[in-house]
């Protein structure tokens, strides 16, 4: 037991012979050790699972983690074993940038240990967060060979078209030179006569015409047909071998957190107090420090650190001392040596 009481008192940075001397103040700095302890504990499990979602291997996150667990708890020890109990004001002043670094170690520590309370939800997330990233992969694949296609299908179109508007119009010329040879049109005389033979021979030059355009265009739509349906074969082998990308790194689980946190009140609440009740744990000794009477501990260790301070103003006074004799000496060997020069120059006049 007094191991475990030693080793806490170590933690909170104090000094074992004056705590030794207040029993009152035993308990208090074991209070504060532990939170640190645990403090740093925290930090360790919460940096490691972070760390082993990014590295995937126990050996890394397990030392990494460790590393960064025993900087949290040294820097914990060193700022609350350097706090001094003076007025509330001095110590408000030393507390601030502790409580803003507790603030921002707590958002380091809490988020790796809301990914994994959340794993599950987060998990289900990264799922439509994967799919949305496979429909806007198989949509840029789509956008870029549909306006290849739609460039041939354009010219396929407009190909057709031209055949289809001189097919009219030869069926119109044949109709008319039809009409004139049966009666029912033209002259209204049934016997073919030059008339009919004007007709029949504009039927025949536009038929001819449509001949060769089709001698010419059905080869270029046969072409562009037969490039849709490679353009469509590139596309289908293409979204085939699309394959779902794994977004399970830190990053894709912070992004999927966010998300079911802006669609879930409850999810945003539930973040927002994990994080608070790791400020409150970062915080915690730095309140016991604020929020205790001045105790014997404390007035012992202030008179330690008084006589330190006092042994070296005295030093430095024994040091200023030994110079200004020094400096004096010196001032009078300079005297006499001006002094005796003077006589010998009296005395040789």
């Amino acid at each position: 037991m007094k191991k475990v009481k030693n080793f806490f008192w170590y933690c909170a940075g104090a000094n074992h012979q004056l705590l030794e001397k207040c029993p009152t103040d035993e308990s208090k700095y074991v209070g504060i050790g532990a939170t640190i302890f645990f403090t740093g504990l925290f930090a360790v499990l919460a940096a490691g699972y972070g760390l082993y979602t990014v590295f995937d291997s126990y050996l890394i996150a397990s030392t990494l983690g460790l590393v960064w667990g025993l900087m949290i708890f040294n820097l914990d020890r060193f700022i609350v074993s350097s706090m001094r109990k003076t007025t509330l004001g001095n110590e408000l002043i030393m507390a601030i940038p502790r409580f803003v670094l507790a603030i921002l170690i707590s958002i380091v520590i809490a988020k790796p240990l809301e990914l994994k309370i959340f794993e599950k939800e987060i998990n289900g997330e990264l799922t439509v967060m994967q799919d949305e990233m496979k429909s806007a992969k198989e949509a840029t694949i789509n956008t870029k060979y549909e306006e290849q296609k739609q460039l041939l299908t354009t010219d396929i179109n407009r190909l057709k078209a031209d055949i289809t508007t001189k097919t009219a119009q030869r069926d119109e010329l044949s109709r008319i030179a039809q009409q004139e040879a049966d009666g029912t049109g033209g002259t209204k005389k049934r016997n073919p006569g030059p008339i009919y033979q004007i007709k029949k021979d504009d039927a025949d030059r536009v038929n001819k015409e449509l001949e060769e355009l089709l001698a010419i265009n059905q080869p270029l739509i046969i072409e562009k047909e037969k490039q849709i349906s490679g353009i469509d074969s590139l596309q289908q082998s293409e979204l085939l071998a699309l394959e779902t990308t794994d977004i399970g790194g830190p990053a894709a689980r912070l992004e999927a957190l966010n998300r079911i946190s802006a669609q879930s009140a409850a999810i945003w609440w539930a973040n927002a107090f994990i994080i608070l009740l790791f400020i409150v744990i970062e915080i915690s000794p730095i309140l016991v420090k604020l929020l205790s009477s001045k105790g014997p501990y404390d007035y012992l260790l202030q008179k330690e650190e008084y006589q330190f301070e006092a042994n070296a103003y005295k030093d430095k006074g024994f040091i200023h001392d030994g110079i200004k004799k020094e400096t004096e000496a010196l001032a009078n060997k300079e005297k006499e040596f001006v002094r005796s020069n003077l006589d010998m120059k009296l005395d040789n006049a």
